[in-house]
């Protein structure tokens, strides 16, 4: 289990500015309005070797007040029980007000370790205010400012020498390949582990959400051998209730990261939904494999519903991962199932492909004759060279005259371009840029 951070305070201090700025994306909703956020939202956060899930929160009121607000408290309650440490958010432009000092009070209460984050410390007068946050009795207080990346890297240090060790993976057989079944509750991943071992091996129930932690199974098909981790639903914010549903959608994304593959199970009565784009995007962002199984197929015929208009429906939904292979199954009847695991040894093949140097250069010439880099201002990204640096996930780097340049529709050109010369059906692919001067970093 990989520790968690998760990020408290009142609301409207600058908690969610600071959950994106420290995943380098937008996750998070930012508003300049108190309770935006009145869920929690989760990813992961990294330094050199070391990784952990970090949670962001809706802003803490300790008043009775709405029923959302109600909501939110429950939802930071459990947020900060699960917490390995606990990221107190200040806002140094109005410094300290009462509800901070009752945070203050409350937090002390968990025995947790507590890092204080002075926000908005964005010019020399506010940072001189930071002593004030003394008074709070939670220790030296971090002064940053997530718009302007102030300061983000000595907390991050920070952070990291809070946390527990992060366990080691457990050891699987050498050469097998770890698989996470995932998906909405109640769609038969379990069901769908039990045909494939032909024993109840997992509980199996009607009812949604039977499933409350991650269980590895080994299984042996072929020549390869599989280590099989079913999970707990994961549900979409806002449809996950309090306490322990929370906590296995915790253990679910943790589950992918373990795996070098994820198959995501859906109802074929219900098609794509919204749920399911939304998990196949955890996989994406973890740089997993992919594998769409379309279940409770023999239901769907029942139905006379079109197999081939529901595989093109899924593709033009899911084109972040193109070429993914979708299997059609029955996890009551059998059909089909096997199948997953042919798909799982193609995609794990491709995860290990490696291409020369040079094949890579040679189609970054005909990608940029093809098309060039767009202009920024007056500066034009230029593309020297590319190599592939890694496998598993398949990694591919580029050297530029200024990264910073780098547009995302022409990082997700470059992957097409990747993906229409060598393949990669079925797995995320890394691209990283790098400037002249990080080449020899």
């Amino acid at each position: 289990m990989f520790p968690t951070i998760a990020i408290v305070g009142r609301p409207n201090v600058g908690k969610s500015s600071l959950f994106n700025r420290l995943l380098d994306k937008r996750v998070a909703i930012v508003a300049d309005e108190p309770g935006t956020t009145r869920d929690r939202v989760t990813g992961f956060i990294s330094k050199s070797q070391e990784k952990a899930i970090l949670v962001d929160t809706g802003g803490i009121s300790l008043e009775d007040g709405t029923q959302i607000d109600r909501g939110i408290r429950i939802q930071v309650n459990s947020a900060i029980q699960e917490a390995d440490v606990l990221m107190f958010v200040v806002d140094t432009n109005s410094g300290i007000l009462p509800i901070d000092q009752q945070i203050a009070n409350l937090l002390r209460t968990t025995n947790k370790p507590v890092l204080l984050v002075a926000n908005k410390a964005d010019t020399p007068k506010r940072e001189s205010t930071i002593s004030e946050f003394y008074k709070l009795g939670m220790g030296t207080p971090y002064p940053v400012s997530a718009l302007h990346r102030k300061g983000i890297g000595e907390m991050v240090d920070e952070i990291f020498r809070l946390l527990p060790n992060n366990p080691e993976y457990p050891d699987y057989p050498e050469g097998s390949v770890p698989v996470a079944i995932i998906g909405r509750p109640n769609v038969g991943k379990s069901s769908l582990i039990n045909s494939v071992l032909g024993e109840n091996r997992t509980l199996v129930s009607a009812i949604p959400g039977t499933t409350r932690d991650a269980i590895d199974t080994e299984f042996q098909y072929g020549d390869t051998s599989f280590v099989l981790i079913d999970t707990a639903g994961i549900r979409r914010k806002g449809h996950i209730s309090p306490g322990i549903e929370k906590f296995s959608v915790s253990r679910a994304l943790q589950a992918v990261e373990r795996a070098k593959i994820a198959v995501l199970v859906v109802d074929a009565t219900e098609y794509l939904t919204a749920q399911d784009l939304h998990v196949a995007g955890y996989v994406q962002d973890a740089y997993k494999g992919l594998v769409l199984v379309i279940n409770k197929w023999d239901l769907a015929q029942e139905e006379e519903l079109d197999r081939g208009e529901i595989e093109l429906l899924i593709r033009r939904r899911l084109q972040f991962f193109p070429d993914m292979p979708i299997i059609f199954t029955s996890a009551m009847t059998g059909k089909g199932v096997m199948g997953i695991f042919d798909a799982i040894k193609a995609i794990e093949e491709e995860r290990m492909k490696r291409i020369t140097t040079s094949k890579v250069n040679r189609m970054l010439m005909e990608a940029i004759s093809a098309h060039p880099p767009p202009t920024s201002g007056k500066k034009r990204l230029q593309i020297y060279y590319g190599t592939q640096a890694e496998v598993d996930p398949p990694t591919f780097v580029f050297f530029t005259n200024d990264a910073s340049l780098v547009h995302f529709s022409y990082k997700r050109y470059l992957e097409n371009t990747i993906r229409k010369h060598f393949g990669f059906k079925g797995t995320a692919i890394k691209t990283l840029f790098r400037s002249r001067s990080e080449e020899s970093v």
